[in-house]
């Protein structure tokens, strides 16, 4: 009788727990030396632990709890609701589909510029275009050119909301369970701590207050430098490379993580070895991938210009273009069209006559002006660029070094954060809504190594918190006062941080080290800026500014943030350092001499 070929199914991967954790969402008791959950959250996924429970049902379970708290923030108001003359940043979104949709594609970056004016990078433009034509084919009201400005159509605002979510379980969510799996596999972290970290990941505050609550596309942006992320974990730097034009083409502020990304990427082409075809590969395909990003825009320009479609009247060349040789730079020339198509949308996407800040934002530079300790407004503008390029080379340089020197995957989310954090802290044309940048790698090492014990768990949650509370005097304006101590407090409560829990900071013998444990400098520097947060919201909440004083609460507010950002930083900085093993052979040798 010959023997079958059939071979079983193999059987889905089922969540069995250890009672070894590398990632510390497991503790034990200190009494009975049992098993049991670190923080809430951990609570939650219990009763999986150690049964033979699908990844797949996991997973769905953890989508469709994160995407509930997502569709109620959204319930609420959002930027620039019944706001005359221009509202807030959905009236902007909601324009740019208008325009995308009605306008020649020539038209995008030079149409009524006073009236929110496109200036995002092409794929935002895109992007637009299939969202407006979906939403106009739902009713054609709500994209009406001119007719439809300031719009607060219910209709509308349900449509513009599931565009956010949409988008964000197409890009974002996907790309962050690839990057929190390749995180699991690199550190040998069972799928069911992941799947807790992947959690945290989602329910961060601050992302889904400004997205959903505010209105923002970020997670497109961010889920792109997710995918960019996971592609390096897995050793794929091509697909690396792609991913990061595409978070690029989506909004420039991508470039926080820019000048780390090229650190590594050149690093990993120069150590241990020279690798000059990869090298060569890194750059054809980064240069091929902004050609297809501006592409459909240049076509659109060939067409425009092949049907004799002049510029808008009120459209003024780009100052860029008198940089440019005459026989490029004039009309008569073949290149001149797309050339004044691609400074115009350089001139859009880099505003840099806008001035060093925008509002009050938790930064080095609003901090010093609004505060008094130095009036900016004395210096020119040009002096006052030179001035944060020069400080925000000095910030970022210390964590792109270490990349280039040591290009080791473990490196690359706190050299990221710690270079996001230095862009934050010292750039230019900051908002107080690139926060965000800097706290996604950050909040990506929950899922690493150590990253759920005290030691971790507590600095990324106090990151996350304070950006949060930094986020309140934007959010107050939009009426999201709810929604922010709802999801602020009960992300806290879920990874037993302050204010709804204080067992980070108690001595706890149920930790595997002592490196476990939050250092008793980070214990006082975190319990002193949660009680000068809790402090200003009872002031803020209670207390009236003084006579001539409108701004002092949203500057305290200002002055606490822009210092524990500060402490990120240096935070972020000291884990790249120690996660690039440059040091620790002369660290043996230092514990060889006291022996």
């Amino acid at each position: 009788m010959s023997t079958s070929s059939h071979r079983p199914r193999k059987k889905s991967r089922a969540f069995e727990v250890h009672a070894a954790t590398i990632n510390g969402s497991i503790t034990l008791d200190a009494t009975t030396s049992r098993e049991r959950p670190a923080f809430p959250l951990a609570a939650f996924f219990w009763p999986t632990k150690g049964v033979p429970t699908s990844s797949w049902v996991i997973l769905s379970s953890i989508l469709m709890i994160t995407g509930l708290f997502r569709w109620t923030t959204g319930f609420w108001p959002y930027s620039g609701k019944a706001r005359p003359p221009m509202h807030g940043d959905f009236e902007a979104q909601r324009h740019w589909m208008e325009l995308t949709i009605h306008l020649p594609m020539s038209h995008w970056y030079f149409h009524d510029l006073e009236w929110w004016g496109l200036d995002y990078p092409p794929l935002t433009a895109y992007h637009s275009w299939v969202c407006g034509q979906i939403g106009s084919l739902l009713n054609p009201d709500w994209f009406a050119l001119y007719l439809s400005r300031g719009s607060d159509d219910h209709g509308l605002k349900v449509f513009m909301r599931a565009t956010v979510i949409i988008s964000e379980y197409l890009i974002y969510i996907p790309a962050a369970v690839i990057c929190v799996r390749q995180l699991g596999r690199m550190y040998n972290i069972n799928p069911w701590e992941s799947s807790i970290a992947l959690t945290a990941l989602l329910m961060q505050p601050a992302t889904i207050l400004i997205d959903h609550g505010h209105f923002q596309y970020n997670t497109v942006m961010l889920g792109f430098t997710l995918a960019f992320t996971a592609s390096v974990y897995a050793g794929r730097r091509l697909w690396s490379c792609v991913f990061f034009v595409c978070a690029l083409g989506v909004k420039q502020m991508a470039l926080f993580y820019a000048p780390a990304i090229a650190a590594y990427l050149a690093g990993s082409c120069v150590f241990p070895r020279l690798n000059v075809p990869r090298l060569v590969g890194i750059a054809i395909i980064t240069l091929a991938s902004f050609a297809l990003l501006f592409l459909p825009l240049l076509l659109g320009t060939a067409f425009d210009t092949y049907r004799g479609v002049p510029l808008p009247a009120t459209a003024t060349p780009p100052p860029l273009l008198a940089s440019l040789p005459a026989i490029l730079s004039s009309e008569k020339s073949i290149i001149y069209p797309y050339a004044t198509q691609i400074l115009q949308a350089i001139h859009r996407i880099f505003p840099f006559a806008r001035g060093l800040f925008e509002d009050k934002v938790a930064n080095i530079w609003c901090f010093i002006h609004s505060t008094g300790l130095h009036k900016l407004s004395a210096y020119s503008a040009s002096t006052l660029s030179r001035a944060s390029l020069y400080l925000t080379l000095a910030s970022i340089t210390p964590p792109c070094t270490l990349l280039f020197l040591a290009p080791r995957p473990q490196v690359l989310a706190p050299a990221l954060a710690a270079t996001a954090w230095g862009f934050f802290l010292c750039g230019f044309q900051v908002h107080e809504k690139n926060v965000l940048l800097p706290l996604l790698p950050m909040t990506l090492l929950l899922a690493g190594k150590d990253g759920m014990k005290p030691s971790g768990r507590g600095w990324v949650g106090y990151a996350n918190i304070l950006a949060a509370f930094t986020l309140f005097p934007l959010l107050k304006r939009d009426e999201l006062r709810i929604p922010y101590f709802v999801l602020t407090g009960l992300w806290s409560w879920l990874l037993a941080l302050p204010p709804t829990s204080l067992s980070l900071f108690l001595s706890s013998t149920a930790q595997s080290s002592e490196e476990a444990q939050l250092q008793w400098t980070s214990k006082v520097l975190h319990l002193g800026t949660y009680a000068a947060m809790i402090a200003w919201h009872v002031v803020e909440a209670f207390v009236e500014t003084p006579e001539g004083k409108p701004d002092l609460w949203v500057v305290a507010n200002v002055s606490i943030g822009a210092a524990g950002f500060g402490l990120c930083y240096l935070w972020c900085l000291w884990q790249s350092v120690v996660s690039s093993g440059l040091f620790e052979g002369t660290r043996r040798e230092t514990a060889k001499k006291k022996q």
